[in-house]
């Protein structure tokens, strides 16, 4: 029990906070469902489950070990190819997912070779984040935003392009910070590719994509459940189906919180710099994904929403589940990690205050 509480503190925060809205309003038993974006919910599901059969296919671990062979034993070229491959990965496959994959890989080569890792990792969950901005399937606030203002997805990403790529020019200016020495990576045992579970996994992804672009979001569970419970049972299993009870809360809980400040007569931003600020700041005290959830009730301008709550997942590590997933699995210090994090964030936020201002 003690090990689930540390490692599930965060839904654990979100059941508390539900129990004392439950407390203040029983209503909120009935209404609990009809919070729910259920759409939101079915797409972010399959495609973190299909991302995960991805991951047990094989295929990332095969490109890892290529791309540290291209490093040709540069610490200072390694980070230059693996961030760019991180963000690119992030936007594709959402970036819980990848950290996931790409910081145990970070992990082990850091120990190996003895690289900065507390630097290494903290770059890679800037660049998952940063990255994984750029497409409506790159993170869950992403798809809540794609799914409630039914934008296509070709708008989505031109519309967030420049925005992106701004943020990936900083990232590679802090990545030219990491010293020039070179590596000595041990031998990375090869692993066999398991093409039925790639190309299902890979088949889905583009298959749930279309089913949300057409209105039936709905169907994008149901179908990659089927589909992988006959090619990749294996990424059923190991899926962390508590994943699906915290976004499930983070709508019901920050659902009912944005209505209890509607009815208090108060209000966020609604356009422009003020937004963006607003939702970034706030990303980093609930994180990028409630925030959404409290801003979407009033129906902003998307595009500042987006830009805020994605550069609102680097800065402190509450401030993305991402930047979780990175320092648990890593085991690196929260002082070590906002050490970098946070001046990138600063940095991140002003530039992108003076883009949208332009």
């Amino acid at each position: 029990m003690r090990k689930f509480a540390k490692r599930e503190w965060f839904f654990l925060s979100l059941l508390s906070l539900y129990l004392v809205l439950l407390l203040l309003d029983p209503s909120l038993l009935q209404r609990t469902p009809g919070l729910i974006d259920w759409e939101s919910l079915s797409l972010i599901t399959s495609l973190i489950i299909a991302s995960k059969a991805l991951e047990l296919s094989g295929v990332f671990v095969r490109l890892s070990s290529r791309l540290i062979a291209l490093s040709d034993g540069s610490e200072r070229r390694l980070m230059l190819i693996l961030l760019p491959v991180i963000a690119l990965t992030s936007a594709l496959i959402m970036n819980d997912t990848a950290m996931l994959i790409f910081i145990p890989l970070v992990s082990i080569t850091s120990e190996l070779s003895g690289i900065d890792k507390a630097k290494a990792v903290t770059l890679s969950a800037i660049a998952a984040n940063a990255g994984s901005a750029l497409t409506p399937i790159g993170n869950p606030q992403n798809v809540i935003i794609w799914q409630t203002y039914g934008l296509s997805f070709g708008a989505f990403i031109l519309a967030m392009l420049p925005f992106v790529l701004l943020w990936l020019l900083l990232l590679l200016a802090f990545a030219l910070s990491v010293r020039k020495r070179r590596l000595e990576v041990g031998e990375i045992p090869a692993v066999p590719l398991r093409k039925k579970a790639f190309l299902s996994a890979l088949l889905l992804i583009v298959a749930d994509v279309l089913l949300a672009e057409t209105g039936r979001a709905l169907w994008t569970f149901p179908l990659t459940f089927f589909v992988l419970l006959l090619f990749s049972r294996e990424a059923l299993l190991a899926f962390d189906w508590v994943l699906v009870l915290t976004f499930a809360l983070i709508f019901v809980d920050f659902g009912e919180v944005s209505s209890i400040i509607a009815s208090l007569g108060l209000s966020f931003p609604h356009t422009g710099v003020h937004l963006l600020l607003a939702s970034s700041l706030l990303s980093q005290a609930v994180s990028n994904v409630p925030a959404t959830v409290l801003f979407i009730g009033s129906k902003p301008e998307w595009l500042p929403l987006a830009v805020g709550v994605n550069a609102g997942g680097t800065g402190f590590i509450i401030g993305s589940l991402a930047n979780l997933i990175a320092v648990r699995i890593a085991g690196i210090s929260l002082k070590d990690f906002h050490r970098i994090s946070v001046p990138y964030f600063l940095a991140a936020l002003l530039l992108s205050m003076i883009l949208l201002g332009i």
